[in-house]
């Protein structure tokens, strides 16, 4: 089982920064994918921004270039720097990450951290 514990969120003023991290633990053969998402109260799920193995990045609008993604594959972290906030990123953050799980080839499955609350507010 894979276990991913975000880290970084909390309370900052308009035009304000944070980093969030996510550290991935337990048991598995590799990590593919990992990225961000997001979920405004009373909103959907949304993507913020992913990044492969590789370090190849994709942001979604929400990001607006605002926003940087990064991991350290030594540490099974994955980062994001957020900029700029205004009061339409609060949001609880979720960390995400595709693993290969199980014996031999084993199985490619998605985790979800249990998420980081964002708050933008004078």
């Amino acid at each position: 089982q894979v276990q991913l514990v975000e880290s970084g969120g909390g309370l900052v003023q308009p035009g304000g920064s944070l980093r969030l991290s996510c550290a991935a633990s337990g048991s598995y053969i590799s990590i593919g994918s990992m990225g961000w998402y997001r979920q405004a109260p009373g909103k959907e799920r949304e993507q913020v921004a992913t990044i492969t193995p590789d370090g190849r990045t994709h942001y979604t609008d929400p990001a607006n270039n605002r926003f940087a993604i990064s991991r350290d594959n030594g540490q099974n972290t994955v980062y994001l720097q957020t900029n700029s906030l205004n009061p339409e990123d609060t949001a609880v953050y979720y960390c995400y990450a595709r693993c290969r799980t199980g014996s031999g080839w084993g199985v490619w499955s998605d985790f979800w951290g249990q998420g980081t609350r964002v708050t933008v507010s004078s």
